[in-house]
């Protein structure tokens, strides 16, 4: 479980991101169209202690990735900012401090068929981390293949000469290359069957141990995020509507979102049950509905929650978002 002592290596404070998505200037003047601006990620904050496993989960499009992207550097934020350690990516001016911050992160993406180069050996690919520097790399892709349950052999194959679960492997080898103290985790696992999914969840959980990392878990699936995380916050569009330690949000979800979550993921010991399947769509992002953006589809809004936006507010050991979580 999390050490409530240990420092935040990341804070995240008010991060918005907005994307511009209106059609060409032309068009717009011809159709008498305005701006349309889609909202990301709105005003959301948290921390990750060091060495912890803080987990983001939510439907598609709730801006989980967004956020991720925007924590590595990928993508500027709208407003808000990120601190690695002291150092805000964004705004630092100093080359030193955004080299050693930038240095400390590492990420895993989803799809392991897409983020290896098809042209490179597996010995490039997991050295260039290290190269891209001015380092030294020699015999470092064998040390860490054998450090993710491959063989050092392998260094001097071609990514397409392996199934998903070792090129997500050689993903998390090429993480560790840098030795980094932050990897974010984009749904390392959802592109894997079952089997290899735990396999590949055992070994950065024990990587996790052994080299002292922090991770950031990007997911959807609740039982991969029950199994990795010590923290967790919920996301709907693009807003962090509930955060708890891990067996606490299961035990007891606060947040109707939360709620409707859990209510329809699969579980064994459930065959047969009867489950309301979730209510209503995820509304337009780019034009969300006033006050809680969950108030469409929630059983138990009210007027308020219709017009006035809930702040994150503190309730025991969780943060909930809700003007009736209580």
């Amino acid at each position: 479980m999390k050490d409530t002592e240990s420092p935040a290596l990341v804070r995240v404070r008010n991060l918005t991101r907005v994307f511009d998505v209106s059609k060409p200037w032309l068009n717009r003047v011809l159709e008498r169209l305005p701006r349309a601006l889609l909202t990301a990620v709105s005003d959301v904050s948290f921390d990750i202690p060091e060495k912890g496993v803080y987990a983001l989960v939510g439907e598609s499009g709730s801006g989980k990735s967004t956020i991720g992207k925007m924590i590595v550097g990928l993508l500027p934020p709208s407003d808000g900012s990120v601190l690695i350690r002291d150092t805000d990516l964004a705004t630092e001016r100093d080359p030193a401090r955004i080299a050693a911050a930038r240095s400390e992160i590492q990420m895993i993406f989803q799809d392991p068929y897409a983020s290896l180069n098809p042209r490179w050996r597996v010995r490039d690919i997991i050295a260039e981390p290290v190269t891209a520097r001015g380092g030294d790399a020699s015999g470092l892709a064998e040390r860490l293949l054998e450090q993710v349950g491959l063989a050092a052999r392998d260094a001097g194959k071609y990514p397409h000469e392996f199934s998903g679960g070792q090129r997500q492997r050689i993903c998390i080898a090429r993480a560790l290359a840098a030795n980094p103290k932050l990897i974010v985790c984009d749904e390392p696992t959802s592109a894997l069957d079952v089997s290899v999914q735990a396999q590949v969840l055992n070994l950065m959980s024990d990587l996790k141990d052994e080299f002292g990392l922090t991770y950031l878990f990007i997911s959807h699936d609740l039982t991969v995020v029950r199994h990795m995380a010590d923290t967790i916050g919920v996301l709907y569009l693009g807003r962090l509507v509930e955060e708890a330690p891990a067996e606490a949000l299961f035990d007891n979800p606060r947040h109707p979102y939360t709620r409707m979550l859990f209510a329809a993921a699969p579980r064994m010991d459930a065959f047969g049950r009867e489950v309301e399947p979730p209510k209503g769509e995820i509304p337009d992002p780019i034009n969300p509905p006033p006050g809680c953006a969950f108030h469409p589809r929630c059983p138990i809004a009210v007027d308020r929650c219709r017009a006035e936006r809930p702040e994150m507010r503190r309730l025991g050991n969780a943060r909930v978002a809700c003007h009736l979580a209580e």
